[in-house]
Formats: structure tokens, C-alpha cells, sequence
């Protein structure tokens, strides 16, 4: 697939988990089917790779391999888009090669790991990441995961890439996708980036969404997303309201393995993760499965 055009920055982008066998190694044939059936329910996008996708985790190999799993499984019906993070430039820049010669349609480019630098540091990473290839690319601020937090006039300073189309916003502070527009009009397609700030994203501007539970709930999430954009008010409200519990379990410590473990409760995914996290046991793991249980057990009519 050619480079993502910049309309085509819109609707729900699942943040794909990554799966393993008892043996630890991926399961790329449950990807595959994973990746196809969150394209049935209506995403528009896949983010493997990121921070809930365990990327860090990864060999350089087996984050090839998961990008030419889902490129194979949803050909050109959807953009695979890669978070591209690393803890060199160097590195950086040739994984978002890489993914380009996979097929990828976008890349989403985040800081460098483990080292916070200045903002010349960062510009100057995340610039030799854009300009790497020519696909159509996102970039990602989360100064609660990464420390490093790009405020709207550092974003504006990177429109001078013509292939920066998007940002996914994930500071928790909602008041930043008004800054965004303020500065920025229509020049980036704004992207909610957290679970639970997603219907007072979509107010304030947003007209995608990177998710999370979506993995689990993939239904029920693009209904939300629909919802919303339609301005389904009441709709959306009943249906956030029911949800909320389980999107918050995405901007948790353990999102990881909460989420699989919600994906493990509706049958769609194991909850195997990668040391160093290790599944959720004891008390933790009863709370969090009261929480979902009692959320899945009280699902509304209509909602999926």
C-alpha cells in the first residue's frame, strides 16, 4: 500500500495487542485473525507495536514478522501503522525503513525510550524518524508513559514535515485538543489516545481514536466512536457511562495485563504476556476480574 493520504486519518485505530503461545513466543496465526476481525467491526486502522502492544519487548525480528502478519491479514482494506520507538535514532529510523519495505501505510513516531532530552534532542528525533520514508506518519505525546511532553506550539513546530498528518493526544488533559485546533486549525487530524477521555475528546475536536479495549470490545467501542461523531448525545452517554470502568483499566499501570485479561474473559485472546509483566494474581487479579465481570454482566441492549 502507498502512503496514507491525510483524509484517511479518522475513526478507530486499535493500539493491536500482541499475542503469545504457551511457549512465549508470538502467535501469529491468532494476529492474523485478530487483526481481521477487528477490521470487520469497523476499525479503520492498526497501531501494532505500541506500549499495550509490548513492543518494547520485542526483537527487531519478531516486530518484522508481527508487521508482515498484519499487512498480510488485512491487505490494502486497512493501514498497518507501526509505533515506531526505539532507544537510538539510528535505531528509529531503521525500523520505520523496515516498516515501510513491510508495507505499513503510516508509522506512529514517539520519543526515544528511556532517555528524556531537550526539546532539540526531541525535535530532532522524532524529525529524522518523519523524515525517514514518506509515509503519511502520526506523532504520539504522552508525557505520563515517556517524559516527554510536546505542548501544541512544539506540535505546530513539526508541521513543517509535509507527511505529519495526525497526533494522538495523551497527556490527560483534555483542554490540550482545543489548543491543538487553536493553533493548528485542521492542519493535523486529532487523535484521542486514552480510553477514557474519549467522549470529551471527540467534543473538543478529535475525529480518531487509538484504543485500547477495543481489543476486547471492538463493537461496542466503534459504536461509541460512532456515537459520538454523529453528535448521538444521549446514546453515546449510556453507552460511555456503562463502559467507563473498563476504559479506565487502559490508563492503569498493569494496562497490559488488564486488558488481555479482559480479552481472555470475552474470548477474544489470551492473557500471556512478556516478562517482565507477569499475568495478574491474588487479589489484583480478583479485583480486576470483579470489575470486569460485573461490567460484562450489565451490558446495555443495543450496545454492540
Amino acid at each position: 500500500m502507498s502512503a496514507m493520504m491525510a483524509e484517511q486519518w479518522h475513526g478507530v485505530f486499535p493500539a493491536i495487542t500482541t499475542p503469545f503461545t504457551a511457549g512465549g513466543e508470538v502467535d501469529h496465526a491468532f494476529l492474523a485473525g485478530h487483526a481481521r476481525r477487528l477490521l470487520a467491526s469497523g476499525c479503520r486502522g492498526l497501531v501494532p507495536l505500541g506500549s499495550l502492544g509490548e513492543g518494547a519487548t520485542l526483537t527487531t525480528a519478531e516486530k518484522l514478522a508481527v508487521l508482515r502478519t498484519c499487512v498480510q491479514a488485512v491487505g490494502d482494506r486497512i493501514p498497518v501503522i507501526p509505533g515506531i520507538a526505539a532507544l537510538s535514532t539510528d535505531e528509529a529510523v531503521s525500523l520505520a525503513r523496515a516498516a515501510a519495505d513491510a508495507g505499513c501505510a503510516g508509522l506512529m513516531v514517539l520519543p526515544p525510550y528511556v532517555y528524556q532530552g531537550d526539546w532539540p534532542e526531541m525535535r530532532a528525533h522524532v524529525s529524522a524518524v518523519i523524515d525517514a520514508t514518506p509515509l503519511s506518519c502520526i506523532l504520539y505525546n504522552n508525557p505520563i508513559a515517556y517524559g516527554t511532553d510536546f505542548v501544541p506550539e512544539q506540535v505546530r513546530a513539526f508541521c513543517d514535515h509535509k507527511n505529519l498528518h495526525a497526533v494522538k493526544e495523551s497527556s490527560g488533559d483534555v483542554r490540550r485538543f482545543t489548543a491543538l485546533r487553536a493553533l493548528l486549525h485542521d492542519r493535523l487530524a486529532l487523535f484521542v489516545g486514552m480510553d477514557d477521555a474519549l467522549l470529551e475528546g471527540v467534543a473538543m475536536g478529535a475525529r480518531g481514536w487509538i484504543a485500547g479495549l477495543v481489543n476486547a470490545l471492538p463493537d461496542e467501542s466503534v459504536l461509541l466512536f460512532e456515537h459520538a461523531m454523529a453528535g448521538r448525545t444521549e446514546q453515546a452517554r449510556r453507552l460511555y457511562d456503562w463502559f467507563l470502568p473498563l476504559l479506565r483499566l487502559d490508563t492503569r499501570p498493569k494496562f497490559v495485563q488488564l486488558i488481555k485479561l479482559v480479552q481472555e474473559e470475552v474470548g477474544l485472546g489470551s492473557e500471556r504476556v512478556r516478562a517482565p509483566r507477569c499475568v495478574l494474581a491474588g487479589a489484583e487479579r480478583e479485583m480486576a476480574l470483579a470489575i470486569i465481570r460485573e461490567r460484562l454482566a450489565s451490558k446495555p441492549a443495543n450496545s454492540a
